[in-house]
Order: structure tokens, then sequence, then C-alpha cells
């Protein structure tokens, strides 16, 4: 599986290139109905192998239901996670299963 390029951001973390992408239109699973969060998919920009999806505690701004600010995900903060994720056992350039993480205030879990 691998993510679509179109609206993809590229990122350098610890000399490696990868793509991320949050989807401008929200999934069921990012719906108000089903917890509301932003979710962000990632994957090595060179090698196509096993896609990153974090799952974050970020409101998902179509969800506006008891929402006062919408705070944004920035390079930054991909680049923190793509880095925690790599430190979890994600190998991005093998292929495999999508290794799927939650961030949970300041860390990270492998769900």
């Amino acid at each position: 599986m691998s993510i679509p390029k179109k609206g993809t951001r590229k990122i350098i973390v610890d000399g490696q290139p990868f793509i991320w992408l949050i989807r401008r239109q929200a999934t069921y699973t990012q719906s108000c109905y089903a917890g509301g969060n932003i979710h962000v998919g990632v994957e090595h920009a060179e090698k196509q192998g096993s896609v990153l999806v974090i799952l974050t505690d970020r409101p998902h701004p179509q969800c506006l239901v008891d929402i006062n600010e919408v705070k944004p995900v920035t390079p930054s903060d991909a680049a923190q996670w793509i880095g925690q994720a790599v430190r979890l056992g994600w190998q991005p350039r093998r292929s495999g299963i999508t290794f799927n993480v939650q961030i949970a205030g300041l860390f990270m879990e492998k769900i």
C-alpha cells in the first residue's frame, strides 16, 4: 500500500527523505462520529516500503463539535513523530504491513 502523491509534503528526518500527507476530506474514522482526530500518512520518498499511519490527538477541522481551536500539524510535528516511529520499530524502506501508531500526549504507542 502507498499513499497518494498528490498533496504530499517532503521532509528530511535523520538524513532520510519522506513524504507525508493529511487528507483534506475527513474519512469516516476521522469524522466526529469516530473521534474526529487528524490522521497522517507517511512513507519513504525514494524506496517504497511500509506506510506509517499516525493517529494524532489533534481534532480534525471538519469536526466542529466542541472544538474551540484547531491545532495544525506542523512539519516539526511530522519530523518528531517520524523519528519516534522509527525508534518504535517502523522500517520505512522494507515492504510490509502498515505501521499504525497513536499519539498519547507527548508519547507515541504502536497500535
